[in-house]
């Protein structure tokens, strides 16, 4: 099976000692990464198994894997700790991804050529079995999940409201919070 939550080695072995940390926690582990440099980075992407993630979620991930991480010891130099969300054009890496943000526009990418192309951009059409289906311009493929290199969502207006509407019903976002938005005609009419 594909692996897009870990592909390089040491990305699966950081994601064997990860995951069970986000786990206890409530967490999912949506991807995992390391990047080497001048100082390396291990990037980890994680939310609540029913979407969504906070700051101060990440910094209580940020301080258990760190803990873990110092025992385990899979890195013998420095290196940069980044929990985060996987954001709003987030990348799809399990297969229950592609289901969840069916309808939404999507960029996939296979490991091999198929029918001639390795690139694919358009609409989700959900899952279908482990194939991943995708309305493009030729009309709905089915892609195996294993043949996937990459995948992510695209940011479009639909998808920004959609993740604005959830974090509403969520209670996340409180309108009252927010001043008013001024209009030129508003501030005109009071001067």
């Amino acid at each position: 099976m594909s692996d897009l939550i870990a592909k390089a080695q040491i990305d699966r072995r950081l994601a064997e000692i990860i995951t069970p940390v986000l786990e206890g926690m409530g967490f999912e582990l949506v991807r995992v990464r390391y990047m080497g440099g001048n100082t390396p980075t291990i990037q980890i992407m994680a939310e609540r198994p029913e979407g969504g993630i906070e700051v101060d979620e990440c910094a209580a991930i940020s301080t258990a894997v760190s803990a873990t991480l110092d025992v385990e010891d899979p890195i013998e130099d420095a290196y940069n700790l980044e929990v985060s969300s996987p954001g709003i054009d987030r990348p799809l890496t399990r297969l229950k991804d592609f289901a969840t943000f069916e309808g939404y526009d999507a960029k996939l990418e296979t490991q091999e050529l198929i029918d001639g192309r390795k690139r694919f951009k358009g609409v989700l059409a959900g899952v279908e079995g482990d194939e991943v289906l995708v309305n493009i311009d030729e009309g709905t493929v089915g892609l195996k999940f294993d043949w996937l290199a990459e995948a992510k969502l695209v940011l479009t207006d639909d998808l920004i409201k959609e993740m604005l509407r959830q974090r509403k019903a969520a209670g996340i976002i409180d309108e009252q919070e927010f001043d008013d938005i001024e209009t030129e005609e508003a501030v005109s009419e009071e001067d």
